[in-house]
């Protein structure tokens, strides 16, 4: 059974527009997890663009009364990252290779360059009691190398396949994903999937691509929230990833 890990940065980006501390991170939080959302996922970035330390800190007291509930911190561990999860210790470290003024994030990791270092990370992490997953391309030579770093989880970044599938080639781009899954399982790691994800994308994708163990949902469920409600969006969602 694939879990969703909801993603609230967009519900910080509209906050950080106005000094009302609306909407509240912690509200849409509890939103979510009422209806039954697995996670709760944020990226906070360098500049605070979004999602800020305070959000994590905050977040972090509020998940404890919440013990089967995932906390996934994203980030790049070279940026400011690593002082923030030991405080915070969450359940899932999701690395992110992006630099401090990075738009979005928009490729995974070149494991086999980074290797000396990422190792480093991994091991420390694992020391905080954190789950490690590396946001990686479907590439089978990184995909190994990830293994032998000591992560638990890749997570597979999904806007190439989101894209070809809203021009309608998602049948054929999400092969590379389906094979990246297989060599993961074999491999001994945990798979989780994110990036543009999306109500029409999700069911292909989790249909091809076997043993999802999670997925991170941030951009594309707060816009249909707008239209639908959070609580809805979020049961929507959970229909999708309930069945695989």
């Amino acid at each position: 059974m694939t879990k969703l890990s909801v993603n609230l940065n967009k519900v910080a980006t509209l906050r950080n527009t106005r000094t009302l501390g609306i909407p509240s991170i912690i509200h849409a939080a509890k939103l979510c997890l009422r209806a039954g959302a697995d996670g709760i996922t944020v990226h906070p970035r360098p500049d605070q663009r979004h999602i800020r330390t305070s959000d994590v800190t905050e977040l972090a007291t509020f998940l404890k009364n919440w013990p089967t509930v995932e906390f996934n911190i994203e980030g790049n561990p070279f940026h400011g990252y690593m002082e923030l999860v030991e405080q915070v210790r969450p359940a899932q470290c999701t690395l992110v290779p992006d630099s401090p003024d990075a738009f979005t994030s928009d490729h995974g990791w070149d494991v086999i360059a980074e290797e000396e270092r990422l190792h480093h990370i991994i091991a420390t992490l694992k020391g905080y009691g954190c789950r490690v997953s590396l946001f990686m391309d479907p590439i089978p030579k990184q995909i190994e190398r990830a293994v032998e770093i000591g992560a638990d989880r890749i997570e597979l970044y999904t806007e190439p396949y989101a894209a070809a599938f809203a021009e309608g080639n998602g049948e054929i781009a999400v092969s590379p994903y389906a094979a990246a899954a297989q060599l993961a399982a074999t491999l001994g790691l945990g798979v989780n999937a994110g990036h543009d994800l999306n109500r029409e994308n999700l069911p292909l994708f989790l249909s091809a691509v076997p043993n999802v163990l999670e997925v991170s949902i941030g951009h594309a469920l707060i816009a249909d929230a707008l239209e639908l409600g959070l609580p809805e969006t979020v049961r929507q969602y959970l229909e999708l990833t309930k069945g695989h």
